[in-house]
């Protein structure tokens, strides 16, 4: 082998070996943590016997959902918690959800039907319709879910017991995730193993740490903290508006928990390719124009972290093939399959306990890294144009304000 070619591997081949050892570690951590998550976080259960029974005001905003504004409302009616009411949100839809909830309105007193304005500009969608719910609510403690949820009839009640029994101010829940289609079942397990991480119960029911999240699919808060953090007005421009209210509730030092709750709630996360490939874009363009090397930064750490391991094949199997006589090649080689092996391994772990899906899913790793990070890099590519973001059949241009022109 010529001298220059044998230098050139070496250097490549030790870069992208330090690089592998780092994305290990990484894994490692990650299931470890994730491991630890799943065992300790706590479940919603049965907190004891409460006295109080505090009225509930279900916000319920609802765009285009004809396919599951129905079984919603049934799931929410089928609640044993007797002290509640639905505000359920129409958000200038133009398929038959209107009707739906009317006529589930008209058929029991507790559905209160709700005709959202136009959204103002420097508005998200959602979070003018669950701000217009907020006025019409009469409870003393807000319950917000998403249309597309199905709740089991004791779910509103667990809740409640542990608001009153823990004297909490706000509560969250980790809902079951619905995979509708394959992208999303191979997508799902590695952005969920960021979540146990970087929004575990663990850190977020820890008062030592700053880390506050909401899950938009189930949250329940005070009348008094939710207007103390300025409602839902106070993140009108926020995309990912629950993760935003729940961190102002933790940054407020109210009391907040959260608990996994799988078995009692579940929602649906993507619905096909096109809303996975939009909802990734939604995480990605409003934080570039808060910080752009930190949206950059983050693209690419993705990028090494889910799919560098695959990516890195290319030319770790070539080098110990034509150096196999090398040890770094050999090692170089190893340590790429240690990453993908560790990398699948996790996430054949969050399939089969975090999203309830077959852990042969995870073979698809190589695809879902792929497609994260060019989800994320075309977010960037984007995030100046016009209409960057396209969510809930809206569209949002973005500017460094944050301000949304629709």
């Amino acid at each position: 082998m010529e001298p220059v070619i044998e230098a050139s591997i070496t250097v490549i081949g030790l870069t992208l070996a330090a690089i592998l050892v780092g994305v290990f570690g990484i894994w490692v951590y990650f299931l470890s943590y994730m491991i630890k998550s799943f065992k300790l976080a706590p479940r919603l259960s049965n907190a004891g016997k409460t006295y109080k029974n505090p009225k509930v005001s279900v916000i319920l905003p609802a765009r285009n959902e004809e396919s599951y504004i129905a079984r919603c409302l049934e799931s929410l009616l089928a609640q044993d918690y007797s002290n509640f009411e639905i505000i359920a949100v129409n958000d200038s839809s133009t398929d038959s959800t209107a009707k739906i909830i009317q006529d589930f309105a008209a058929k029991d007193s507790r559905v209160v039907y709700v005709q959202a304005p136009a959204k103002p500009e420097g508005w998200a969608g959602k979070n003018w319709a669950c701000y217009q719910g907020y006025q019409k609510a009469t409870g003393e403690v807000f319950f917000f879910t998403d249309a597309d949820t199905r709740h089991a009839p004791d779910t509103m009640s667990l809740a409640i017991s542990h608001v009153v029994s823990e004297n909490l101010d706000a509560l969250t829940a980790i809902p079951r995730l619905i995979c509708n289609d394959l992208w999303t079942k191979i997508t799902l397990p590695s952005l969920s193993t960021f979540l146990h991480t970087r929004f575990s119960p663990l850190r977020v029911n820890d008062p030592n740490t700053k880390t506050g999240y909401f899950f938009g699919s189930f949250f329940f808060i005070t009348k008094e903290a939710y207007k103390a953090v300025g409602t839902h007005e106070g993140v009108r421009h926020e995309l990912v508006e629950d993760g935003a209210l729940g961190s102002k509730v933790k940054e407020a030092k109210f009391r907040m928990k959260m608990f996994r709750a799988e078995d009692k709630v579940d929602a649906v996360w993507a619905r096909d390719l096109p809303t996975l490939w939009h909802g990734l874009r939604r995480l990605v363009v409003p934080l570039y124009h808060q910080n752009k090397s930190g949206a950059h930064l983050m693209s690419l750490a993705v990028f090494f972290i889910l799919f560098s391991p695959f990516a890195f094949l290319g030319f770790s199997i070539p080098a110990f093939v034509v150096s196999s006589g090398i040890l770094l090649s050999q090692v170089l080689l190893w340590i790429d399959i240690a990453a993908i092996s560790i990398l699948m391994i996790t996430t054949g772990v969050q399939c089969k306990l975090g999203v309830f899906e077959s852990p042969a899913y995870a073979l698809g790793s190589p695809l879902s890294g792929a497609l994260i990070s060019l989800g994320f890099l075309s977010a960037i590519v984007n995030a100046k144009n016009k209409d960057a973001v396209n969510w809930r059949d809206r569209q949002y241009t973005v500017n460094q304000k944050q301000s949304f022109l629709h």
